[in-house]
C-alpha cells in the first residue's frame, strides 16, 4: 500500500473510473435513464464507501451512520427501514445502548462484511426483537463480543466488521425510530492520529466497495432476467449472503412492460407480522419513495374480499388495486419480503394492458 497520499488518490480516482465498466456493460440494457441512474448508482455508493471505510473505518471509536438511505441505495433497500451500521473489529467488545422507538420491527446483527472482496456480508450473530431484554421505558443494552456475556449478548466473529441495526415502519409517516450509541469497552481514550498508510487503505477500500457492490447486484438482475415478469423461486442463501435477514423470506423477480401495459401481481399474504412490496431500478435501488408511490406494506394494502392483495404496476393510476408507480421506466427489478411469516408464497403475476383493468 503505497504511503503517497497523492497517489492513493489518483489511483482511487482510476478505480473509480474503472467501475464504470458495469454500468456500460454490453448486456446492460442500451437506456438512458438506465445508464443515467447507473452512473450515478456509483456516485451515491462512493459516497456511502468513504463514509464507511473512511470516515466510520477506526473500530476503536465507533459510531452508527446510515449505509442506505433515501439517496444512496443498495440491493433493494426497503424503503419501511431505517439502518444504521457501525465499524467494528470482531475481536473487540462493545456496548450498544440506546432507546426503542415507535417502529414496529427491530433488529440487529453483526456481519463480516466482504462486499468489497467477494459481494458477500456473513451473518456472525443476530438479534430480533422477540431476543431482546427491553426496559420498561423501551431502554437496552447490548454487548456484542467473541465471549458469550449475560443478559442481551450479539455474537461476534473474529473477522466481524460492521454491525447492522433494522428498524422497520408499517406507517414510515408517523412511525420514528430509536436512538442508539456504541462504544468500544476497554480501548484507547483518544483516536489515533491519521496516517498516509490508513487514508490509503481506506480509498483502496472505497473503490473495491464500489466496484464490488455495484458488480454484485448487477448480476443478481440478470439472474432474476431470466424469468420476466413472475417470481421465481430462489435459494435463500444467496440473499442472506448478501446480508439478508434471516427472518425474512425474500421473492425477487424482474419485470418489463411497455407504456400503455401494466404488470399484475396477486397473493394472498400469509400470516406474518410484515410483509411489504416494492418496485426497484435495473441496479435495484428502491424509485423515490419521498416523492412517488413505488411500495405497499401489510399495513397501508388494501385487501380483496377474499383477503387476497392486487398490486398494479404501470404508469399510471388505473384506479383499481394497489397503484404502484414505474416512475418513467419500462423495466426494473422489484421484491416481495415475507417476515416472520408461516409459509413462503410466491405470487402470481401477468402483464396486461391498462385498458383491460
Amino acid at each position: 500500500m503505497t504511503s503517497d497520499p497523492a497517489q492513493a488518490w489518483r489511483d482511487f480516482c482510476v478505480k473509480l473510473a474503472d467501475a464504470g465498466e458495469v454500468i456500460l456493460a454490453p448486456d446492460v440494457p442500451d437506456d438512458p435513464l438506465i445508464r443515467a441512474e447507473g452512473f450515478r448508482y456509483l456516485s451515491r455508493l462512493t459516497k456511502l464507501a468513504l463514509e464507511q471505510y473512511v470516515e466510520a473505518s477506526d473500530p476503536d471509536f465507533p459510531f452508527f451512520y446510515k449505509l442506505s438511505h433515501e439517496t444512496a441505495k443498495i440491493g433493494a433497500d426497503n424503503p419501511d427501514n431505517v439502518y444504521w451500521n457501525a465499524s467494528i473489529r470482531g475481536t473487540n467488545d462493545y456496548r450498544i445502548t440506546g432507546r426503542r422507538g415507535s417502529m414496529f420491527y427491530f433488529s440487529i446483527v453483526a456481519n463480516a462484511m466482504r462486499y468489497h472482496i467477494d459481494g458477500s456480508a456473513h451473518a456472525t450473530g443476530q438479534l430480533l426483537d422477540s431476543d431482546i431484554i427491553w426496559g420498561p421505558d423501551g431502554e437496552v443494552e447490548i454487548i456484542a463480543s467473541c465471549n458469550p456475556q449475560p443478559g442481551n449478548w450479539l455474537r461476534l466473529e473474529p473477522d466481524a466488521s460492521v454491525i447492522v441495526l433494522r428498524q422497520s415502519a408499517l406507517d414510515r409517516h408517523n412511525e420514528r425510530g430509536g436512538g442508539f450509541h456504541n462504544e468500544r469497552l476497554g480501548g484507547p481514550a483518544v483516536p489515533e492520529t491519521l496516517t498516509a498508510e490508513r487514508l490509503a487503505t481506506g480509498l483502496a477500500t472505497s473503490a473495491q466497495f464500489v466496484r464490488g457492490i455495484a458488480s454484485t447486484f448487477a448480476d443478481w438482475t440478470r439472474l432474476f432476467r431470466q424469468h420476466p415478469n413472475s417470481f421465481p423461486e430462489i435459494e435463500q442463501s444467496m440473499f442472506q449472503k448478501g446480508g439478508g435477514a434471516k427472518d425474512i423470506y425474500y421473492a425477487h423477480a424482474y419485470w418489463q412492460i411497455a407504456e400503455d401495459e401494466a404488470w399484475v401481481i396477486e397473493v394472498t399474504p400469509p400470516e406474518c407480522y410484515y410483509w411489504n412490496f416494492q418496485l426497484d431500478n435495473w441496479w435495484m435501488e428502491s424509485f423515490d419513495y419521498r416523492f412517488r408511490q413505488i411500495s405497499v406494506n401489510k399495513h397501508s394494502a388494501r385487501l380483496e374480499p377474499d383477503g387476497s392483495v392486487r398490486i398494479i404496476c404501470s404508469a399510471r393510476d388505473p384506479g383499481v388495486g394497489n397503484w404502484i408507480d414505474t416512475c418513467g421506466h419500462r423495466e426494473g427489478t422489484a421484491l416481495l419480503r415475507w417476515a416472520g411469516a408461516s409459509e413462503h408464497l410466491l405470487p402470481t403475476a401477468r402483464v396486461v394492458k391498462l385498458e383491460e383493468l
